[in-house]
């Protein structure tokens, strides 16, 4: 291996004399060298190049069209999803409304009916009120009624004697047995 090493090393010690053989002036070198490359590669690379930058274009360019196509369709299903939001909202206003209606309608159904109630009540309670007082007026006569008949039997027991109570008693007779006959 030390004989390669020497070798390339020695080759760079050769004079220049005509022949063929390295020019170790690196700046002078580099700059050919690459002058070549770049020559190679730009005469066979530039069919290659090219196709690369004509394929990357065609895919940048279809990457670009179903963006779009995605994106109008994107546009497309937003445009339908506001509709459908704009057609809730109207939706749900009208039921909030109809709602708000129907509690309003239920809330005076109540107090109407609430009221008819308490004016049903205040009539039973008049009418209970009545009767109680024709109940107790009735009692008080009674009560009246049978006190004056006993103040009246107590009189008239205290002031008939027995043959006043036997004129009394065939006067009633009569007066029956009248009665009697004009019924008949």
């Amino acid at each position: 291996m030390k004989n390669v090493t020497d070798s390339f090393v020695s080759l760079g010690h050769w004079p220049s004399a005509g022949s063929f053989g390295f020019n170790t002036d690196i700046l002078a070198t580099n700059l050919i060298n690459l002058s070549v490359v770049l020559g190679v590669l730009i005469f066979f690379g530039k069919g290659v190049l090219s196709d690369l930058l004509d394929n990357r274009k065609k895919r940048i360019l279809n990457t670009i069209r179903n963006s779009e196509e995605l994106r109008e369709g994107a546009i497309e299903q937003l445009e339908k999803a506001r509709a459908r939001l704009r057609k809730v909202e109207i939706e749900a206003n009208e039921f909030r409304v109809n709602g708000y209606s129907e509690i309003e309608r239920e809330k005076l159904n109540l107090i109407d009916s609430t009221y008819k109630t308490l004016e049903q009540l205040e009539n039973y309670k008049n009418e209970t009120i009545n009767f109680e007082q024709q109940k107790a007026s009735n009692q008080v006569r009674q009560r009246v009624f049978q006190q004056a008949l006993q103040g009246a039997l107590g009189t008239l027991n205290s002031c008939l004697n027995n043959e006043l109570h036997l004129r009394t008693i065939s006067a009633n007779i009569g007066i029956l047995a009248a009665m009697k006959q004009i019924t008949d």
